[in-house]
């Protein structure tokens, strides 16, 4: 029932930033997760739909910002200050539950966007 679509990843030195966008087929509450080549799926960051509120991992705080736009149904993963560490695939997830504690884990999610690769060179 959901469909998320994902863009904006890319190849990016030490330092600098992207912008990953997921557009999807609704409103709801949503999270940022990735995988690097042969790791497991981690969670990057969480943000609930109305209110705006967000959550992100010690990892990223500081350098990635979780957002939205309720008029395109869009959430976005601002990526600054990379490091070559951020290299994976990042995948945006959505809950079609409504939740009181964003969820930092993979099963938490009953969709997911098709991946983005984001490479951060040294």
């Amino acid at each position: 029932q959901v469909q998320l679509v994902e863009s904006g990843g890319g190849l990016v030195q030490a330092g600098g930033s992207l912008r990953l966008s997921c557009a999807a087929s609704g409103r709801y509450d949503m999270g940022w997760f990735r995988q690097a080549p042969g790791k497991g799926r981690e969670f990057v960051a969480a943000i609930n739909w109305r209110a705006g509120t967000t959550y992100s991992a010690d990892s990223v705080k500081g350098r990635f910002t979780i957002s939205r736009d309720n008029a395109k149904n869009t959430v976005y993963l601002q990526m600054n200050s990379l490091k070559p560490e951020d290299t994976a695939v990042y995948y945006c997830a959505a809950t079609t539950r409504r939740t009181v504690v964003l969820g930092t884990r993979v099963g938490e999610y009953d969709a997911w966007g098709q991946g983005t690769q984001v490479t951060v060179s040294s």
